[in-house]
């Protein structure tokens, strides 16, 4: 099963996306992704450099980040797209991509 959460009008920053994304995948609230029930966002991933690598710049380079947290595959996509799959990644690793 996979869920995605688009951009809205008012930007969200990527790591909260990652944190808003699961919430609507589980159905539960946003606050409730929260330590002891859930893994700290940061054990995975630097949220700060996460938020860095998705500022608006210029060109028109695309940029993917591919992480497991929770349990679940987190794909974000530099046009504000957060997939979240049920599948793990099997050998827990971070992938990271640009295109122009």
């Amino acid at each position: 099963m996979s869920a995605s959460s688009d951009p809205s009008s008012d930007a969200v920053a990527p790591s909260q996306a990652v944190i808003e994304a699961i919430a609507a995948h589980e159905g539960i609230d946003v606050t409730d992704v929260e330590p002891p029930a859930y893994e700290p966002l940061y054990a995975v991933v630097n949220p700060e450099a996460l938020d860095r690598l998705f500022q608006p710049a210029a060109g028109s380079t695309t940029a993917r980040v591919v992480l497991e947290y929770e349990g679940y595959e987190i794909t974000v996509c530099s046009d504000g797209r957060v997939d979240v799959n049920d599948r793990s990644v099997a050998d827990g690793s971070i992938e990271f991509s640009l295109e122009d």
